[in-house]
C-alpha cells in the first residue's frame, strides 16, 4: 500500500522537478555555490577530517584530531554515526556534499509527500497538491550538511501519529530509530522531541487516554539519540575536557532594546532562522486569509481554530527567540548551566507548523487554478531564497555574485598548494611539522587544504586553548569592544582577529587596504607552535608584528590574494 502510494504519477513529476532542479549543480561541478556562513567556513571540514583522520568511530577519550587547535578532542565533533560522515569517507568533499545535499532533498520530498497523503490530503484527487507542497518543502533553503533535521521532520511526526493511532505497522519504529543517524541531537533533536512530547500530551489530555505506543515511540527516538551522540555525551559525563561553552554570554551578543528584539520576533516570525530555513512566510499567511475569507460561506471546510492555534504557538516561538536576551537576563544567574545553550533552536520547529498551516488552508480552497497558482508561486519563491541554487545558477549564467564565491575559488586547491610546495622547497617541512593561523579566510580552507591549523570554527573546546589563543589576539580585541564581546562571550570563531577587519572574515582579493597596525603576540603564537600566518589582506608594517612577508600567492581560479608571513626569529 505504501509503496503504490509513493509511486503515483504526481509524486514522479514531483520527482522529475527535483531532479531538474538539481542539474544546475551537476553542470556547474566545482564552480557549484556552497553556502560559506556556518556551512563551508565550519561544518564542511568536520566529516572531512573525522574521515582523513579515520577517527569517525574512535571514541577514547585520548583520540584528537592532529589538524585542528594543536589536537582538537575527537569527542567535541559530530557522532561517527552519521550517514552525513559516511558520505565523506567515501567520497571527496565537493561530490560527498552535492550527493549528500540532493539525497536529503530526496528524503525530505518523500517525508512530507508520505505525511501529507497518510494524513492532511489523503484523498484521491489530493494527490496533485500534496506533490506540489512537497516539491516546495523539498526545495526549502536549508543547510543540507546538518541532514534531515529539517526536511525529515514530516516523517518523525507521522511515524509517531502512526503510532498514537494504534496501528499495527513496524515502519514507524524504524523511522525513529533511524532519524538520529542523518540529523543533529543539539540543534534539531531535543527540540523535536520537546516538540512531539507536547503535541502528544495535549492529543492525550484531549481523548482522555494515555497513547502508550506513541510515548514508546518518543522513547525509541530519545534512545537512539542517546547511542549515536555517545561521544558527546561521553565527554560531558565523564569530563574529558572543559568545554568553551562555559564562558557563553547570550545576553551580551544579541540586541538589548526594546526595538530590537521586536524586530527579531518579527523576523523569525514571517522570515525565520537562517540554520532552520530562511523564506518568506507571506505567501503562506496570504493563503490562510483567502482561506477564511473563502469559508465565510462555507465555514465548516475551514478549521479556524486549528488554524489559529498553530499561529499561536508559531508566534510564541517566534516571540521566545526574539526576545531571548530578556529571557536569559532573567534566567541565567538562576541556572548558570543554561548559558551553554542555545534555546533560540526552538525555531528549527517552525518550517513544519507553518507548512501545515499552509496545507489546512490551501485544501480549504475550490480546485482550480488559483490553488495551483499558490503552490506554484510558493515553489518559485522558496527556489529563489535558496542561495546555494541560485548563485549556482548565476555562475554557469556567467554572472557571479562578486562576494560570494563558488567551491573551487573558495577552497582554491591550486593557491594552497603553491604555498605547500615553496614551504617544503624552503624549510623541508611537511604541513604536519608547522602550524598555521588565517587572516582575514576561514581556517577551514587551510584545513581542507592540508594545513594543520591553531585556529578554527568550532562548536565545543577546551576552555583552556581558548584563553590560551585569546593572549594572541588581546591587542586587537582590546582595540573594538564588539570583537571583545564577540570572542570573550562566544568565541566559536577562534580566529586571528583585526580590529580594520571587523567582522569581516572572508576578505576577497583587492578588497581592503591593508592593516596598518595588527596587535599580534608574535611570542605566544610561536610558543602553541604557530609559525605562520596565512593572510587574505596585506599588513603594512608586518614587523611591527614580530613577522616578516614570505611570499605573496594569486591566482584567477581562487578568490583569496594570499600573504604569507612567517614569525620573524
Amino acid at each position: 500500500m505504501l509503496v503504490r502510494r509513493l509511486t503515483s504519477s504526481p509524486l514522479l513529476l514531483a520527482l522529475l522537478g527535483l531532479l531538474l532542479l538539481l542539474i544546475p549543480f551537476l553542470l556547474a561541478g566545482s564552480h557549484s555555490y556552497l553556502l560559506i556562513d556556518d556551512n563551508l567556513d565550519a561544518e564542511l571540514s568536520v566529516p572531512y577530517l573525522l574521515a582523513r583522520t579515520g577517527t569517525a568511530l574512535n571514541y577514547q577519550a585520548s583520540a584528537i584530531i592532529p589538524q585542528v587547535m594543536n589536537g582538537l578532542p575527537r569527542n567535541a565533533l559530530r557522532p561517527g554515526l552519521s550517514i552525513t560522515v559516511l558520505m565523506f569517507e567515501l567520497l571527496p568533499p565537493l561530490p560527498a556534499y552535492l550527493i549528500h545535499m540532493a539525497l536529503v532533498r530526496l528524503a525530505g520530498l518523500l517525508s512530507m509527500y508520505a505525511l501529507l497523503r497518510f494524513w492532511l490530503l489523503p484523498r484521491p484527487e489530493q494527490r496533485p497538491l500534496a506533490a506540489g507542497v512537497a516539491l516546495a518543502w523539498a526545495l526549502l533553503p536549508v543547510y543540507s550538511i546538518y541532514g534531515i533535521s529539517v526536511l525529515g521532520q514530516p516523517a518523525v511526526l507521522l511515524a509517531v501519529r502512526t503510532l498514537q493511532q494504534r496501528r499495527t505497522t513496524f515502519w514507524p519504529w524504524l523511522v525513529l530509530l533511524a532519524f538520529p543517524l542523518w540529523s543533529m541531537m543539539v540543534l534539531a533533536g531535543l527540540f523535536i522531541l520537546a516538540g512531539l512530547s507536547a503535541w502528544l500530551f495535549c492529543v492525550d489530555v484531549r481523548h482522555h487516554r494515555v497513547s502508550w505506543r506513541a510515548w514508546a515511540g518518543i522513547g525509541i527516538l530519545t534512545i537512539s539519540y542517546a547511542v549515536v551522540e555517545y561521544p558527546l555525551l561521553s565527554a560531558l559525563l565523564h569530563h574529558q575536557f572543559i568545554p568553551h561553552r562555559l564562558e557563553f554570554d547570550f545576553a551580551q551578543l544579541a540586541p538589548h532594546t526594546l526595538l530590537g528584539q521586536i524586530r527579531s520576533a518579527l523576523q523569525q516570525f514571517l522570515l525565520g532562522q537562517y540554520h532552520s530555513s530562511l523564506f518568506f512566510r507571506g505567501l503562506m499567511l496570504m493563503t490562510v486569509l483567502l482561506a477564511a475569507w473563502q469559508a465565510r460561506r462555507m465555514a465548516d471546510l475551514f478549521p479556524l481554530r486549528t488554524i489559529l492555534s498553530l499561529l499561536l504557538v508559531i508566534a510564541a516561538l517566534a516571540v521566545f527567540c526574539g526576545f531571548y536576551p530578556s529571557f536569559l537576563a532573567l534566567v541565567q544567574p538562576l541556572l548558570p548551566p543554561l548559558r551553554t545553550f542555545n534555546l533560540t533552536r526552538f525555531s528549527f520547529l517552525s518550517p513544519l507548523l507553518w507548512f501545515i498551516v499552509w496545507v489546512i488552508a490551501l485544501r480549504a480552497l475550490p480546485v482550480g487554478r488559483g490553488r495551483a497558482a499558490l503552490v506554484a508561486l510558493q515553489l518559485v519563491l522558496v527556489l529563489a531564497m535558496n542561495r546555494e541554487w541560485t548563485l549556482t545558477v548565476r555562475e554557469l549564467l556567467g554572472r557571479p555574485a562578486p562576494h560570494e564565491p563558488s567551491y573551487q575559488r573558495f577552497v582554491a586547491p591550486a593557491l594552497f598548494s603553491r604555498v605547500q610546495q615553496d614551504i617544503r622547497q624552503h624549510t623541508g617541512q611537511a604541513p604536519t611539522q608547522y602550524r598555521v593561523a588565517c587572516l582575514g579566510l576561514p581556517p577551514a580552507v587551510a584545513q581542507l587544504n592540508g594545513f594543520y591549523t591553531l585556529d578554527s570554527y568550532q562548536n565545543n573546546y577546551p576552555l583552556p586553548y581558548k584563553h590560551a589563543f585569546r593572549r594572541i589576539i588581546a591587542g586587537e580585541l582590546a582595540k573594538d569592544p564588539l570583537l571583545r564581546a564577540y570572542f570573550d562571550a562566544w568565541g566559536n570563531r577562534c580566529y586571528l582577529f583585526a580590529a580594520e577587519l571587523g567582522k569581516n572574515f572572508r576578505v576577497g582579493a583587492g578588497q581592503h587596504a591593508p592593516i596598518q597596525h595588527f596587535a599580534f603576540n608574535a611570542r605566544t603564537f610561536q610558543q602553541l607552535g604557530g609559525r605562520y600566518v596565512l593572510s587574505a589582506v596585506g599588513l603594512a608594517h608586518p614587523g611591527q608584528s614580530g613577522l616578516r612577508l614570505k611570499g605573496e600567492y594569486t591566482n584567477q581560479e581562487a578568490y583569496w590574494h594570499l600573504y604569507v608571513y612567517e614569525v620573524a626569529p
